[in-house]
């Protein structure tokens, strides 16, 4: 059976990120001709798979 870990917290962090709309509803600044909007969500995407990486480091870390 396995137990809640502190860690998960660290998973609302790209959750409340990307749901916040009017936080990126806009087009400036651009990236290489990329709207905010849409390389903010771009972004999120790798750093997401970087947080949850994170967190299943550290729950595995503590298990053994």
């Amino acid at each position: 059976m396995h137990r809640w870990h502190w860690a998960r917290v660290l998973l609302i962090i790209p959750i409340v990120a990307v749901l916040w709309v009017p936080f990126y509803n806009r087009t400036e600044p651009t990236l290489w001709g990329f709207p905010f909007f849409y390389w903010y969500q771009l972004l999120w995407i790798i750093l997401s798979g970087l947080i949850i990486g994170l967190v299943y480091l550290l729950e595995h870390r503590t298990e053994t």
